[in-house]
């Protein structure tokens, strides 16, 4: 046990995770998206009440309900498995036997450990084995792992893993570039550094693969 709370916040900006798993409770789809809101409506009014915020004001009287909306609908919509998106593959009637690779995909997630903003770009390739996937569909499947609290290392890991099975081939490969608002706008305040991950499968782990991967996504980086 830790019992440092400066120690325990330190291990936050580390970004130690405990699998590559979201956590999640057994019971975490008990209860209704419209309970979720009310509930996390009251906990919002209580930490502006304890701020000494008065929610009386003409601004402030309806936050506690668009944050919970914005929580529960929105930026943690990716938690609840029945927004996964369909990935529906086709045959690779072209015989495109290349590597494809769609990148620059807008990322907004939330950083698990101080609940502030993760934005940048996913670069995502896969070597088609026989079929390949809709090209928004790629996207899509990035946006709903992004939307939950999370961990970059686990979003890069996520994300390929997804595609594998979805494309039944190892070879996926994922770079997210992002920066952090928990270390942009508070702690060090460095608003100019940006955090990069990757995860290799299959035959992106072959060096000349790799390098082709990051030639088209124009980033010199050594993995």
């Amino acid at each position: 046990m830790i019992a440092n709370e400066d120690l325990k916040d330190d291990i936050g900006d580390n970004h130690i995770a405990t699998s590559s798993a979201t956590p999640l409770r057994p019971d975490a789809f008990e209860m209704s998206d419209d309970q979720k809101i009310e509930a996390i409506k009251k906990d919002v009014e209580s930490i502006l009440n304890t701020l000494g915020m008065d929610l009386t004001d003409d601004s402030l009287k309806g936050t506690p309900n668009r944050v919970a909306k914005m929580f529960v609908k929105e930026i943690f919509g990716g938690l609840n498995p029945t927004r996964k998106p369909g990935s529906s593959t086709f045959e690779n009637k072209y015989k495109y036997g290349e590597m494809l690779v769609e990148k620059n995909i807008t990322i907004y997630s939330t950083c698990e450990h101080h609940l502030l903003p993760i934005v940048g770009r996913a670069h995502v390739a896969y070597i088609s084995n026989g079929t390949v996937v809709g090209l928004s569909k790629m996207n899509r499947i990035v946006d709903y792992f992004a939307k939950r609290p999370q961990v970059q290392e686990r979003l890069t890991i996520q994300i390929v893993e997804e595609l594998k099975k979805v494309l039944k081939t190892e070879d996926v490969a994922c770079v997210i570039d992002a920066k952090h608002l928990c270390v942009n706008s508070r702690g060090i305040r460095d608003i100019e550094s940006s955090t990069v991950t990757s995860e290799f499968g299959g035959r992106f782990k072959e060096e000349h693969v790799r390098r082709e991967f990051l030639d088209y996504i124009k980033l010199d980086t050594q993995f």
